[in-house]
């Protein structure tokens, strides 16, 4: 996902350029402006940290854009492309290592385990909003397609 300070900074097209350059698939994206309930859900992990209500903050204080990306081992290469949560810790060349400066406004969050992805797309996407489709240059992007 997106967070307020990608969408209002106008680094959407930038950052999902870089995901279908390397090659995963899109299957689903939203704009969308997050409830305070929803980001509660979102963040439930968190709740008992000093820090949630800035999170819950800060993720409701403008668009974000809700993604589902696809791909042979998705989850870890989309959180090294990522970089670490905390910027300044960020490798250049990740997302947040090149457009984030602080923790508190660190661009994109990516899913860190299958469990959590699949609990996290239920919360932004109906079923019917996943889209399954074939992407033409597969076979030049994985050897056994």
């Amino acid at each position: 996902m997106m967070k307020p300070d990608a969408v209002a900074r106008r680094l959407m097209g930038k950052i999902l350029n870089r995901f279908e350059e390397k090659g995963l698939q899109l299957k689903a994206i939203k704009l969308m402006t997050i409830s305070e309930d929803l980001a509660k859900e979102h963040y439930g992990e968190h709740s008992e940290k000093p820090f949630f209500n800035d999170l819950v903050e800060y993720i409701t204080s403008g668009p974000v854009l809700a993604m589902v990306i696809e791909g042979e081992d998705a989850i870890s290469l989309i959180r090294k492309m990522v970089g670490a949560t905390n910027p300044q810790e960020a490798d250049l060349g990740t997302i947040r290592g090149d457009y984030a400066v602080e923790t508190g406004r660190n661009i994109i969050h990516a899913s860190d385990a299958p469990e959590s992805a699949e609990r996290e797309i239920g919360l932004f996407f109906n079923e019917n909003e996943l889209v399954d489709y074939n992407m033409v240059d597969n076979t030049w992007i994985y050897e056994n397609l």
